[in-house]
C-alpha cells in the first residue's frame, strides 16, 4: 500500500524558511515524478514543483521559481521542498503526490497524495 506522508508544516514570518518532507512507502518510485501542490482555502489545487525521482529532472511553477527548490534523498525513500523568502500568499496546505513522469506538472496525472501539512506565513 503506497503511503505519503508530509511533515515540516508551520507558521513563519515573511521572509523566513521551511522544509518540508514527504516519505514514501509501499513501492519503488524510481520510475515516478514526486510532486508537491498547495491548496489555499477557496482555490483550486495548483502545481508547486516536482522530481522525477530516477533522473532527478526538476519543475517549478513560475511563482515559486527561485525561492523554492525540490530534491529527494534516495536511501531514505524522501522529497522535501526547501521553501525560502516565503510570502503570505504561499500560505496554503501542501500536498505531496506521486504520479506518471509524462507530465510532471500535470495534478491529473498524479495517483497517489498525502494528506497534507498546513504552512502559513504571516506578514
Amino acid at each position: 500500500q503506497v503511503q505519503l506522508v508530509e511533515s515540516g508544516g508551520g507558521l513563519v514570518q515573511a521572509g523566513g524558511s521551511l522544509r518540508l518532507s514527504c516519505a514514501a512507502s509501499g513501492r519503488t518510485f524510481s520510475n515516478y515524478a514526486m510532486g508537491w501542490f498547495r491548496q489555499a482555502p477557496g482555490k483550486e489545487r495548483e502545481f508547486v514543483a516536482a522530481i522525477r525521482w530516477s533522473a532527478g529532472n526538476t519543475y517549478y511553477a513560475d511563482s515559486v521559481k527561485g525561492r523554492f527548490t525540490i530534491s529527494r534523498d534516495n536511501a531514505k525513500n524522501t522529497v522535501y521542498l526547501q521553501m525560502s523568502s516565503l510570502r503570505p500568499e504561499d500560505t496554503a496546505v501542501y500536498f505531496c503526490a506521486a504520479g506518471s513522469t509524462l507530465a510532471p506538472m500535470s495534478r491529473r496525472l498524479y495517483a497517489y497524495w498525502g494528506q497534507g501539512t498546513q504552512v502559513t506565513v504571516s506578514s
